[in-house]
């Protein structure tokens, strides 16, 4: 139920700066699937992918396709971008998570995104972030379920595109992007 990394991914590939992008991006719209199809965040066994990492080959639906997806995709990867929204009926300002205690080298790849706020949170066991141990990932958040947000679909679409260039992976950009303030907090509240 979470649609805004999907149509961020689409903008992304359609974008014609990767006509001149060094290295390799691999670009997954929808892990799962069967959520994506019913119009929900759990799989058929009730279970939330992103609390069932790293998962493992045997036991449930959620615990094969997220030990899928760290094998094939995840453990191939230098940098990751894991896209995600709010809970249907919630929405989340555009914001980069990090946990800086345990990763200060990420608050340079986060500013490099260029978010409107960065939030300093620890992992939650289970999570995709969690599992991918000290590969860099940076965590996306924007919008609500269900919804496509304009906002938040252009900010991660830039984000992303930032953090190439910061990876030396695409051109620096001939247009001279205007600073924006990235504010740090380290807690968060539903309002």
């Amino acid at each position: 139920d979470e649609i805004n990394g999907i149509e961020i991914i689409r903008r992304l590939l359609a974008t014609k700066a990767l006509n001149r992008m060094s290295g390799t991006l691999i670009a997954v719209p929808v892990v799962n699937v069967y959520g994506f199809v019913s119009q929900s965040r759990y799989l058929p066994d009730r279970r939330d992918l992103n609390r069932s990492f790293p998962g493992s080959g045997q036991g449930s639906m959620a615990a094969r396709l997220a030990d899928t997806l760290m094998r094939e995709i995840v453990l191939k990867c230098t940098h990751g971008i894991d896209l995600h929204t709010a809970a249907e009926g919630r929405a989340n300002l555009p914001q980069i998570r990090v946990d800086l205690e345990e990763n200060p080298e990420m608050l340079e790849l986060a500013k490099a995104f260029g978010p409107p706020i960065l939030l300093d949170s620890a992992t939650r066991s289970g999570t995709l972030r969690d599992a991918a141990g000290h590969l860099p990932v940076l965590l996306y958040e924007a919008g609500e379920a269900l919804r496509f947000d304009e906002v938040a679909i252009r900010a991660g679409l830039q984000g992303i595109l930032r953090v190439m260039r910061h990876l030396h992976m695409l051109p620096a950009s001939k247009t001279v992007e205007r600073s924006n303030k990235t504010w740090i907090a380290n807690n968060s509240v539903w309002v």
